[in-house]
C-alpha cells in the first residue's frame, strides 16, 4: 500500500465521512479541507497519524490553520471579528499529511524556533 493511501485510510478511520442528503456517506479526500471537521476526531487523526508515520508535528504553527481557536480569549471578546481572523486561515488537507509521511517530517508551516545557542 502506498503511503499516500495509508494516510487517506487512517484519516478516514478516524473522522468518519458525512452523509449527503440521500444518506450515502460523503468520504475524505486527500485534498479535504480538514478546518470544518470536529476537533475530537481530527485530534485523534493527528494523534494516530503521528504514531503511524512517525511524523514529529510539535512544531507545526497551528494558528496558520486554526487562527481563531488561537487568538487570545480577551481579543476575541473585545475586538477581533471571527470572519476576518479566519480568513487569513490556510487550509489543512489530508495530502498534507500524506506528504509529509512520505518526506518523514512536517513539510509546511512551522513555528520559528530559537535556542539560546543561536542568539
Amino acid at each position: 500500500m502506498k503511503i499516500q493511501d495509508a494516510v487517506l485510510e487512517l484519516f478516514r478511520k478516524e473522522i468518519p465521512g458525512e452523509e449527503d442528503k440521500n444518506g450515502k456517506e460523503i468520504l475524505l479526500e486527500l485534498d479535504t479541507d480538514l478546518f470544518d471537521e470536529p476537533r475530537d476526531d481530527l485530534s485523534d487523526a493527528i494523534e494516530a497519524f503521528q504514531k503511524a508515520f512517525d511524523v514529529d508535528l510539535s512544531e507545526v504553527n497551528w494558528t496558520r490553520y486554526f487562527p481563531w481557536e488561537n487568538t487570545p480569549l480577551l481579543t476575541r471578546w473585545i475586538k477581533a471579528k471571527r470572519e476576518e481572523v479566519e480568513a487569513t486561515r490556510l487550509p489543512l488537507t489530508v495530502r498534507m499529511f500524506a506528504e509529509s509521511a512520505e518526506a518523514g517530517k512536517w513539510l509546511f508551516e512551522v513555528r520559528n524556533s530559537h535556542s539560546k545557542d543561536d542568539a
